[in-house]
């Protein structure tokens, strides 16, 4: 199978004006830049303008890094600040995943890695217990066990820090990962945590949710995938998605049913993540 095509990802963010999409089109123009993908959007309730542009690589004359330089110069005249960046499709994408006893999030990337599906590397696998480390060294994956002994949950969080550190991943991702990430860590992660939950948050909090949900009668088991922050579970939304449940449905089908949407709802966050595609403007995100 051919490489894909070498491309220059553009992701922008200003405050919305006339122009806009003349400045930066014209910009690519004037240097021979090739756009085979172009999407817009602008929020009326911050007056907020983002775009995400591909450009074939092979059109410009320069690479990412020069393009980066030069877009700045873009970047600044329309007020953007940190909100762009240029990211280049022939720089493999790595990711570290965090696990902790539940394996079918990890059992569903592993799989869809090895199929080529999933476009990129996952440098390690790190986990509080060591109840995945089998299947992921079965995929040729390093696996580090962290213990979170009661009172020693500072040490572990600085352990799982360096070995995360050590492959500067472009991606975290929290795959049933039953730990509270520290403040420090969130900020350090921001933009590259990425989390699955099931959606009966707030609703039923604490343990067996489940068994609460089935008790309720709920109609719909569903899973919010986001980005971390120190407000526990509440950082921007990449993508949500349901699976209906009936009065037939027992626990046990209700938590196969919730593992099921999980586990593709993580991979749909994840690839639009490594895409460049989430745009995060406060708590919300644009996802073209």
């Amino acid at each position: 199978m051919p490489a894909p095509e070498r491309r220059y990802v553009i992701t922008f963010g200003c405050p919305d004006r006339t122009g806009i999409i003349a400045r930066i089109s014209g910009f690519l123009a004037e240097h021979g830049g090739w756009i085979v993908e172009a999407a817009y959007h602008t929020d009326p309730d911050t007056g907020w303008f983002f775009t995400r542009q591909v450009v074939r690589a092979d059109s410009l004359p320069f690479d990412a890094a020069e393009l980066r330089a030069r877009f700045g110069e873009v970047a600044a005249s329309l007020s953007a600040e940190s909100s762009w960046q240029v990211s280049d499709t022939g720089e493999r994408r790595r990711a570290v995943v965090l696990v902790s006893k539940a394996g079918h999030c990890l059992y569903d990337l592993l799989g869809r890695v090895a199929s080529g599906e999933l476009d990129v590397d996952i440098a390690a696998v790190i986990g509080n217990h060591d109840s995945l480390a089998d299947i992921t060294r079965a995929h040729g994956i390093p696996f580090h066990h962290v213990p979170f002994p009661a009172g020693g949950k500072a040490e572990a969080f600085a352990t799982v820090r360096e070995l995360v550190a050590e492959h500067e991943p472009h991606a975290v991702v929290l795959a049933r990962f039953m730990q509270i990430l520290p403040a420090d860590l969130c900020r350090e992660w921001a933009g590259r945590a990425i989390n699955i939950h099931h959606s009966f948050l707030p609703s039923f909090i604490g343990a067996k949710p489940y068994h609460q949900a089935h008790t309720r009668g709920v109609k719909l088991v569903g899973a919010t995938c986001h980005y971390v922050t120190a407000d526990l579970d509440a950082g921007p939304i990449i993508e949500q998605d349901v699976i209906r449940v009936d009065h037939g449905d027992s626990v046990g089908d209700m938590v196969r049913k919730g593992r099921d949407i999980e586990k593709v709802t993580l991979a749909k966050g994840l690839r639009w993540h490594l895409e460049n595609r989430v745009l995060v403007h406060g708590n919300r995100t644009v996802v073209f």
